[in-house]
């Protein structure tokens, strides 16, 4: 159990007490209760598994903090570490446990198929994977009703990648710089984000237009994002007038004219730019972009990885916060609440594309995966996590614009639902960065008062607040208590390291 963290002090000063220059303590909220009882933890050391991670696992494996959190179990929002600490996790194992970790609903499920069946491959009929195409497919519009299932976001977006050059019979293919799609060889093309990319040929036919990033990019205003929280940036736009979005249409046809043949393959999106740091595109933009990459023979892939099965809130998809329609959409993560499941959901059209040779997946669509799918689904009905997702998620977004207002450091907040980014710079009149080990620093000391988030962006310096959608808003307050007050301490540091360098 975590220490009591009610007596941190707030570095403000008020009534009498700033009258005397006296620091008043104010107080924070105790972590949230929990009345889930971890079990007492059993296995290899922490200095066994230390030793075993950098001698037995690959040497490029991100490892999150400086001294790594060992977790062993967790039930909902929460995970324990092996030496039964409690830790809110806003993250939800990078935007993975969508209803909870451990669901009962989830892992009953999972408990009943691996009675039956584990495994067959899917040149044999089994129940689970027909079940559950019908019920995915049920979620989505118009004729997206075809299912390739895989194992993880990058194996998706790899398939979907050559259902659209078979298809359209064209090979470019355009994304978005920042953006994310996967690691594998064929998607470090669709990357754009130099972080993930290894210096081997790998984007043949791929083709990146200006990212449309309305708080950091050439162009944005007060009005641009789909967000309760805008940018800080002034604007002069009419009413349904969108500059910023017309001058990056205007890159995105740059692209189109200068950069590939006169048909194109297929134009890759997310709703929101996940690993790139919760980027917002202005509103309409994708709506128009799309229509654009159709006039050149292309299809449009929604990448839904990380914004799908309801996070943003209004929508249960991602693409529908931009009033559009895709071809296809990949979808990972939340689908399985944890469990490898992936899947491209595509037209009839497009898929009968994959009948010009035999394709097979050996465990996309096992019978196990299936059955966790199906009920995740059934406990975002039960549950509301779409509708928590809206509330709640607003909610944590106005009360991080507050520390917007408070820390000369927070440079943006920004996001919809519970997909959510905090950006942190040094100066926000030039928007420069915060420094990486200040970045570190701030986060470590979130960590340390018990509170798990995301690093992302560019630069590394945005927290990236993707929390499983059952969470409450008692579990918002706690959290963005232990924000603020590793931003006091930090900006109380700093200010000392000034005073003694005047001294």
């Amino acid at each position: 159990m975590l220490p009591r963290l009610s007596l941190l002090a707030r570095s403000v000063l008020k009534g009498a007490g700033a009258a005397r220059g006296v620091r008043v303590v104010s107080t924070l909220p105790e972590m949230p209760p929990c009345d889930f009882q971890p079990t007492p933890y059993k296995g290899m050391s922490y200095e066994d598994a230390m030793h075993r991670r950098k001698t037995n696992l690959t040497p490029a494996l991100l490892t999150y903090y400086k001294k790594p959190v060992m977790v062993y179990q967790g039930h909902m929002q929460w995970l324990w570490d092996v030496h039964g600490q409690r830790y809110l996790d806003l993250f939800a194992g990078i935007v993975t446990v969508s209803v909870g970790h451990c669901h009962p609903k989830v892992k009953e499920a999972a408990k009943e198929q691996l009675d039956l069946l584990w495994h067959t491959t899917n040149v044999y009929m089994h129940p689970p994977i027909h079940e559950y195409a019908e019920k995915l497919t049920s979620y989505l519009p118009g004729d997206l009703k075809v299912c390739y299932f895989t194992n993880s976001g990058s194996e998706a977006n790899d398939l979907a990648l050559l259902m659209a050059r078979l298809h359209t019979g064209s090979f470019d293919v355009i994304s978005f710089r920042n953006a994310y799609h996967g690691a594998s060889p064929y998607t470090m093309g669709l990357t754009a984000h130099s972080t993930w990319t290894y210096n081997v040929a790998s984007g043949f036919g791929h083709h990146h237009t200006m990212n449309p990033d309305v708080y950091r990019g050439l162009w944005g205003g007060a009005h641009c994002r789909d967000s309760p929280v805008q940018t800080d940036r002034s604007c002069s736009c009419a009413a349904g007038e969108c500059m910023a979005k017309d001058m990056y249409l205007e890159q995105l046809h740059e692209v189109l004219r200068y950069s590939t043949g006169k048909r194109v393959a297929g134009f890759w999106a997310e709703a929101i730019q996940g690993v790139g740091g919760a980027i917002q595109y202005p509103k309409g933009f994708l709506k128009e972009a799309f229509a654009m990459i159709r006039e050149r023979g292309g299809i449009c892939i929604a990448d839904e990885v990380q914004t799908g099965f309801g996070r943003l809130g209004s929508h249960f998809w991602g693409f529908q916060t931009h009033d559009v329609m895709p071809d296809m959409v990949v979808m990972a993560k939340g689908i399985g609440n944890g469990y490898p499941l992936a899947a491209v959901v595509t037209t009839p059209e497009i898929a009968q594309s994959m009948t010009q040779a035999l394709h097979l997946n050996t465990f996309g669509g096992n019978p196990v995966a299936c059955a966790v799918g199906s009920a995740v689904l059934d406990v975002m009905e039960e549950d509301g996590t779409q509708q928590n997702s809206a509330d709640v998620g607003t909610y944590f977004l106005l009360e991080l614009a507050r520390l917007r207002d408070e820390f000369s450091i927070v440079g943006d907040v920004r996001g919809k639902g519970l997909m959510i980014g905090l950006e942190l710079v040094k100066d926000k009149g030039t928007k420069e960065p915060l420094p990486g080990p200040d970045v570190i620093s701030i986060w470590e000391d979130i960590k340390d008062m018990g509170v798990l988030i995301g690093k992302g962006g560019f630069y590394g310096n945005v927290f990236r607040i993707k929390p499983p959608m059952c969470l409450t808003k008692q579990d918002v307050d706690f959290g963005v208590a232990i924000i603020r007050r590793a931003l006091e301490k930090y900006s109380e540091q700093t200010q000392q390291t000034k005073a003694a360098a005047v001294n």
